[in-house]
């Protein structure tokens, strides 16, 4: 497949992203070091999250602490933290570029918080003797410190995550960049696949050295990676008409002015909000599910080993097709099968046998949706100001995040933790979403479509 900003030369074919030029030598560097990052942090979003699950249940948090936990809490972060991160790297020139110096700064922190989450017990114990407390209190305290820990974790992990993805579109060619995220998908599900298929049936006993692992992992992989990858140089940033940068309530009105007064990027933010919370359901409660359904914590590992190799198999393939299709194509025919399998999994899931299919359906569809559409954000957003879009379907995505979590841990409390219901919301949240996607393609083709697209600014 020829690609169209492919230019023979002397030294054969060359690939540009703003004033970088690539060989193809260069660019299987860049790639390498980027997929090193991304192994480093795919390890952490695919590995505390079930750990720390594992931990609040050990410790009798209910659905309602696991969803504020895990969902409302890194949304709320996220709406203070993401756009003020993101808008500042955006306008950073420095001698190490826009973007590193960010993620420099933040994964020594993560790593520390990871630290943190498996001492909490330790030291939740400790403060309940220190303080004479009831007996019965211990526990709580014990989650409290873990609620405290993965604050801090989510404060670095907003951060890292609005700046890794922005990095990704200021160094890769724009033409390839959906089988590099195919690449990507490849990295993140055999990190999966590793950690569930050795690690997860020993978190409940051992979360303790594997979070201090994980952290150490992470911590040194995001630096190196940041060693290695050089960004290229750009156009001067925004400046105020007296020739300085803008102050903060100046700040704040242009991004709310460039980010929110089109309708075109509304109807974008809620596609993004709704498709992301889809698989949100299912995952947050989907250890809790395993064992309401009669399986054991290593067959659950099991079966998400083989949602991960299925999807490892088509990693690659979705990539090219985003590429040769558009994303928004490959999106809206996952969301609309994803939709129609979930609902159907609501009646048909009946004891072990059934959820592990519905449950290996959901990984695979979903993550479909999360393969083809991974450059979605790349490919609608102002490339200038790519990080400053992204947050701001970031922030409308974590409004909604901070009450669907708590809604849904209470909902499941009161209907006695029956997990048919988290199969039952994401199908109706998938077809929601297809119906959305369908209003944003419309207006995509009224811009240009998949030859001629220019992002409105």
């Amino acid at each position: 497949m020829s690609l169209p900003d492919e230019k023979p030369a002397a030294g054969g074919r060359r690939w540009h992203v703003g004033t970088l030029t690539y060989t193809a030598g260069g660019l299987a560097v860049l790639f390498g070091w980027l997929l090193w990052g991304d192994f480093a942090w795919q390890l952490r979003e695919r590995s505390v999250a079930p750990v720390v699950q594992i931990m609040l249940r050990k410790f009798e948090a209910s659905d309602f602490m696991t969803g504020l936990f895990l969902l409302s809490l890194p949304a709320a972060i996220g709406v203070l933290l993401g756009p003020v991160i993101s808008y500042r790297s955006d306008r950073h020139r420095g001698r190490w570029g826009r973007r590193i110096p960010y993620l420099m700064i933040t994964a020594p922190f993560t790593a520390l918080a990871m630290y943190g989450l498996a001492l909490g017990p330790v030291i939740g114990a400790w403060l309940h003797h220190r303080l004479g407390l009831d007996p019965a209190s211990r526990n709580l305290v014990v989650v409290v410190v873990l609620g405290l820990c993965w604050t801090i974790f989510e404060l670095a992990a907003v951060a890292t995550n609005a700046i890794f993805g922005a990095l990704i579109n200021d160094v890769v060619p724009r033409e390839i960049i959906g089988r590099f995220f195919g690449l990507f998908r490849v990295v993140s599900l055999i990190t999966g696949m590793l950690f569930n298929f050795y690690l997860i049936g020993r978190a409940r006993e051992n979360y303790l050295p594997i979070l201090v692992a994980l952290g150490t992992i992470y911590g040194l992989g995001l630096a190196v990676m940041c060693c290695f990858v050089r960004e290229g140089e750009y156009p001067p940033p925004d400046t105020t008409a007296a020739g300085g940068a803008p102050g903060l309530r100046e700040a704040i009105k242009t991004y709310a002015r460039e980010c929110f007064t089109h309708s075109y990027y509304w109807w974008i933010f809620a596609w993004l909000a709704l498709s992301g919370l889809m698989s949100w359901p299912v995952n947050l409660y989907s250890v809790y599910a395993a064992e309401s359904f009669g399986l054991s914590m290593e067959t659950y590992g099991r079966y998400l080993v083989a949602t991960y190799a299925c999807s490892l198999v088509l990693a690659y393939p979705l990539g090219w097709l985003a590429d040769r299709l558009h994303p928004i194509r490959v999106a809206l025919g996952s969301l609309g099968l994803y939709g129609v399998l979930m609902s159907i999994g609501f009646f048909r899931i009946t004891g072990p046998a059934s959820f592990g299919v519905i449950f290996l359906l959901h990984g695979v569809i979903g993550g479909c949706y999360f393969t083809g559409a991974a450059a979605i954000n790349q490919v609608l957003f102002p490339k200038l100001k790519f990080a400053q879009f992204a947050s701001a379907a970031g922030l409308i995505g974590a409004v909604v995040n901070i009450g669907f979590g708590p809604v849904l841990g209470l909902l499941l409390d009161r209907l006695g933790r029956d997990y048919h219901y988290t199969f039952g919301i994401g199908g109706l949240l998938g077809l929601a979403s297809f119906v959305v996607g369908l209003a944003v393609y419309r207006r995509f083709n009224a811009l240009g479509g998949t030859r001629n697209y220019v992002a409105p600014e």
